[in-house]
């Protein structure tokens, strides 16, 4: 019987493969890699394979251009994550992934399943997930629909990582109108794993089992990944079985069983079954051996009845992996999954014709080349050109803006900002605790977390400012690399490598593509010359709904390393009578700034000056002077500028400042520039003259500003006092902000 009238399904035609999110050119391609027509599983399988999501059909060319190559750097990007070293055998396993889509149609389950998402891909490497961070994107909190999106998405992040046992640390959430039917949630995990315990994605050994563990195998999902590589429109809600639903409790499990596994010898490699399923593991798996594989998709433990082997192949149920174990060890990792309460069956066996076979009671119901498929896929060069808005922005005249005389009331409209005010309400309902590794909570510059097998700590920060993306995508691609490495410096470490997860609108348009394409190559320079290769990462194109697209978000994840984790500073002003010191220079830029947003309505003029060598000092100097424990705290000058980064150090131990400068500028420019690679050190005095040594060993910029007193920040140009204001008043309306709407 053919496998149609098995199935009832169809006759493919091109107008099926359109369905499916195939164009004309691609469905041709298909066909001439089979040599013959595709049937309905068989195109359903390419076209989940070929989406953007899957594929890189629309970046691939532009992604080569990134370093992946570094000293530190054990596995580059191609496999489920990136691996570093940070102490001899002592490895960093990390990824940061897109979940934009679901986010916007189900928040809950969207979020809760991009943290599923992301933990698998760590722990499929043989890495035990050690922390988590997420990087959000809402459109303003005015708006009803906006509070419910970030209420259940909070509560989703919450709700998984919670429940699965790790730490959520830290992280990023930015508002922005553009972002009021496209919300960005991108989820981000890292794990410490023994560099003799990688484990890859790899199907090897004729004959070699392949295993089937986790959860059952439902309908959720089912082309999840062709719905994220296209535009939402006014029937998105329809799209809602598309969100694949979580089981944290069932991923904990998941969890240690794999890594009671791994400890043995039993495997030959894993996979994780993340977009598209099944069908992205086991071409994935194939293609990168060389081999093939055959499945019986008839023994794929299911939680519905009636599944056909089109709905098994594309669905997306969570808590899922797919494994190659050695031939003659299949008992034992059944008894191992089984004592963990965990569906486990063997439903293939690796070939070496390089085809994959599907199997349906008997029946040989797909036959596709493995490496084609995976490999082959279309590729484009998009077309690409600067969009008329830039000039129009660029064409925009600081000094014409008219002069505010309450810069009280100034500081503390930035201070109420959805985009500066304190995020507790989101990171209050995440356990940053669990595990108990946690030595910075979120709040700070960077979250820093302890290796217990070491004296050494990870620091970890996201960053991306997409109002400078905007303007200018080339320095905001740059920016975000460098405010994240100069975040990771403020605490102390060393900023040694970087993921990313580049969102962007729809790629078809040349305006899009040129954003994207800039933005990379900002992110280039920047990698190269702060020697912080990327070793993974993640595309979300399509973040358009009814042809509404968000600002360009090239989200950067910065890890590095601190020698010895009792070094560790946090941005908040340690003690009374120490010296404040403002280093690196003011150029006075407050174009795309927060200021020029919040005070004037305003997206207008250039991103700030990117300045790589000055970051590169600055940086170094961070981690030589926390090294040799001569800093009371630190913090970085970036959104809302001085005058906001001055009153931040402030509110967590309450202690005030007094700060004077003598510059023949405005005091709105002087308080509120955005002029990269500064910051602001609090040493004490007995300290203060082997700073200023090692500040002049490094070539930077200084002035020492003024001193940690009272209960107020008062600041002063050209003896006039133009900042005077208490610090309770400045701190509650700082944590209330965001807190007041979500209540």
């Amino acid at each position: 019987m053919s496998v149609y009238n098995s199935f009832n399904y169809p006759d493919v035609d091109e107008k099926i493969a359109k369905e499916m999110g195939l164009k004309t050119e691609e469905y041709e391609l298909a066909k001439k890699i089979l040599g013959r027509n595709p049937n309905y599983i068989e195109i359903g399988i390419i076209s989940s394979m070929w989406s953007e999501h899957c594929s890189y059909k629309s970046s691939k060319i532009h992604l080569k251009k990134l370093p992946t190559q570094g000293k530190c750097v054990v596995q580059g990007p191609g496999e489920n994550a990136g691996i570093i070293e940070i102490d001899g055998d002592i490895c960093a396993c990390f990824k940061v992934e897109s979940h934009n889509h679901p986010s916007y149609i189900e928040p809950y389950q969207g979020a809760a399943t991009g943290v599923g998402g992301i933990l698998r891909d760590v722990f499929t490497m043989g890495a035990r997930p050690v922390a988590a961070m997420n990087s959000l994107r809402f459109g303003t909190l005015d708006n009803d629909e906006t509070i419910k999106i970030m209420d259940g998405v909070v509560a989703g992040i919450a709700g998984y990582g919670n429940c699965f046992g790790v730490p959520t640390v830290g992280g990023e959430v930015f508002f922005d109108e553009c972002y009021q039917k496209n919300p960005l949630v991108n989820a981000f995990a890292l794990g410490i794993v023994k560099k003799d315990k990688i484990f890859l994605a790899k199907a090897e050994g004729v004959g070699n089992p392949i295993i089937y563990v986790g959860a059952k195998t439902g309908r959720d999902g089912i082309h999840g990944a062709t719905m994220a590589s296209e535009e939402f429109s006014a029937d998105s809600e329809s799209k809602r079985p598309n969100v694949q639903i979580g089981d944290p409790f069932k991923e904990k499990l998941l969890l240690e069983a794999c890594l009671e596994l791994m400890k043995n010898e039993y495997i030959i490699g894993i996979q994780d079954m993340g977009a598209a399923g099944l069908t992205s593991s086991s071409f994935e798996m194939a293609s990168k051996s060389g081999s093939g594989v055959k499945l019986y998709l008839d023994k794929v433990p299911v939680r519905e009845k009636g599944m056909t082997p089109y709905e098994i192949m594309l669905s997306e149920s969570q808590e899922r992996m797919l494994m190659v174990a050695k031939k003659g060890f299949e008992e034992k990792v059944i008894e191992i999954f089984k004592k963990w309460d965990l569906d486990v069956a063997i439903i293939g066996e690796v070939t070496d014709d390089g085809f994959v076979r599907l199997f349906w009671n008997g029946e040989e119901v797909a036959f596709l080349p493995a490496d084609p498929l995976s490999n082959n896929a279309p590729v484009y060069d998009r077309p690409y050109k600067k969009p008329e808005y830039i000039e129009d922005l660029r064409s925009f005249s600081p000094l014409k803006l008219k002069k505010i005389d309450d810069l009280n009331t100034c500081l503390f409209n930035l201070l109420n900002s959805q985009n500066i005010a304190s995020k507790r309400w989101v990171f209050e309902q995440y356990d940053y605790m669990v595990r108990t590794n946690t030595v910075v909570i979120p709040g700070s510059d960077a979250a820093v977390i302890r290796i217990k097998e070491s004296r050494k700590g990870i620091a970890l920060s996201s960053d991306c400012n997409p109002r400078y993306c905007y303007v200018n995508p080339k320095k905001g691609g740059s920016l975000a690399v460098v405010e994240a490495a100069r975040n990771v410096a403020m605490s102390g470490a060393k900023p040694l490598a970087i993921t990313n997860c580049l969102n962007f609108g729809n790629p078809e348009k040349p305006e899009i593509m040129w954003q994207f394409v800039e933005a990379l190559e900002g992110m280039k320079e920047a990698c190269l010359a702060l020697d912080t290769p990327v070793v993974s990462g993640n595309v979300s194109f399509y973040n358009e709904t009814e042809g509404k697209g968000v600002y360009p978000t090239p989200t950067i994840v910065m890890v590095g390393a601190i020698d010895d984790v009792k070094n560790t500073l946090k941005s908040s002003f340690k003690s009374f009578n120490s010296h404040i010191i403002v280093v690196g220079k003011d150029k006075y830029e407050i174009g795309a700034s927060e200021y020029l947003k919040v005070c004037h309505n305003l997206v207008a003029g250039d991103a700030p000056e990117v300045e790589l060598d000055a970051e590169k000092k600055l940086i170094d100097f961070m981690v030589d002077a926390s090294g040799r424990k001569l800093l009371n705290s630190a913090h970085d000058i970036s959104e809302g500028g001085f005058a906001v980064a001055l009153a931040e150090m402030t509110f967590e131990n309450e202690i005030g400042c007094e700060v004077s400068f003598n510059e023949d500028v405005r005091d709105d420019f002087l308080l509120f520039s955005e002029s990269q690679a500064r910051a602001i050190i609090e040493v004490s005095s007995l300290n203060l003259e082997k700073v200023e040594e090692l500040l002049k060993k490094y070539g930077l910029f200084y002035m020492i500003a003024g001193k940690t007193v009272g209960n107020f920040i008062s600041i002063r140009n050209k003896g006039r006092k133009i900042i005077d204001v208490n610090i309770l008043a400045a701190k509650y309306i700082y944590e209330n902000a965001i807190k007041g709407k979500m209540q």
